[in-house]
């Protein structure tokens, strides 16, 4: 774990520093303008007065090169050049250039809702760090791909990660600044989110819950999106998992339940609100249980070669 420095708890202020923003949006950028092009806009119809916010983009050193993502912000953020791999680092990286007393965090690849600022520093009066609502975007509800169904009921389950698992995406994520320089920076190779949160809860830090800080995130559509998607996630929390005494071990019991697992939310995908049509249930359930199986297979990988 990463040594925690000792410090009081902040509470949100209700200024702006002198000649500077109250609010910094953080948001991490690797190689996909037209999201980022799309996120800035969403920021710039934010309910939160304009003048209180900056935006900082953190640019995870794009092949694209930094001249065509500066044309992409055309004025409307701060950017900054990233060369550590990984979207903790980037973030990090956009942290050391911020001014704010709170921290706002989404990805390029999500669209805040016009209330999503407001809502979030409402959250802040009440815990000392919250996450807001995921909504899953598709781009024809009357005809979603198997993927997108499945995602619909499953993807971005931000209450039940908060309420329930006491962490939050960092797609959004709220926090003071004085909050996260105690906790300290997001960590690479590891689910930097989930490992954040674990710090600032034994730090003795309260999370919460603002439902109406919401964003939009694109469902992943195909199955090879998934694939890379479940790789990366599984490699994140095993390395995660490792931290704990008995880790290899209880990393191996939740492996082999993983097949199993996927009976049991069967009655999820048969009962969930987001999906009108059997149809669409029947595609996501044999998703579900694709995937399931793929994690056990991919999870015993992990263990075999360590």
């Amino acid at each position: 774990m990463v040594e925690i420095p000792t410090a009081d708890k902040a509470a949100p202020q209700d200024h702006s520093p002198i000649g500077g923003p109250y609010v910094s949006v953080i948001v991490p950028h690797y190689q996909d303008l037209p999201r980022l092009k799309l996120c800035l806009d969403a920021l710039g119809r934010q309910t939160f007065p304009r003048e209180r916010f900056e935006i900082i983009v953190a640019d995870n050193n794009s092949p694209c090169g930094e001249s065509a993502v500066a044309e992409a912000i055309a004025g409307r953020a701060r950017l900054t050049i990233v060369r550590e791999k990984g979207a903790g680092p980037a973030r990090n990286g956009g942290v050391a250039l911020a001014r704010g007393l709170i921290l706002a965090f989404t990805d390029s690849d999500c669209v805040p809702q016009p209330q999503w600022l407001e809502e979030g520093l409402k959250g802040l009066e009440s815990a000392d760090f919250v996450g807001g609502t995921v909504e899953v975007l598709v781009p024809d509800p009357d005809n979603m791909t198997p993927v997108e169904c499945f995602e619909r009921v499953f993807a971005f389950d931000f209450r039940t990660y908060i309420l329930k698992k006491e962490f939050t995406g960092s797609g959004n994520l709220f926090c003071p600044r004085k909050v996260f320089d105690a906790v300290g920076g997001f960590a690479s190779g590891v689910s930097e989110d989930v490992e954040w949160c674990m710090r600032a809860r034994a730090a003795g830090y309260s999370i919460g819950f603002a439902p109406r800080a919401a964003i939009g995130h694109p469902a992943r559509r195909t199955w090879s999106e998934m694939q890379i998607r479940w790789k990366r996630l599984n490699s994140e929390s095993y390395h995660l998992a490792q931290r704990d005494p008995g880790g290899r071990a209880k990393w191996l019991i939740k492996t082999l339940l993983m097949p199993a697992s996927a009976v049991v939310h069967t009655v999820k995908v048969l009962t969930s609100p987001r999906l009108e049509r059997f149809s669409d249930r029947i595609k996501a359930i044999g998703v579900l249980y694709r995937i399931r199986w793929f994690r056990m297979i991919d999870g015993l990988w992990l263990l075999s070669r360590r």
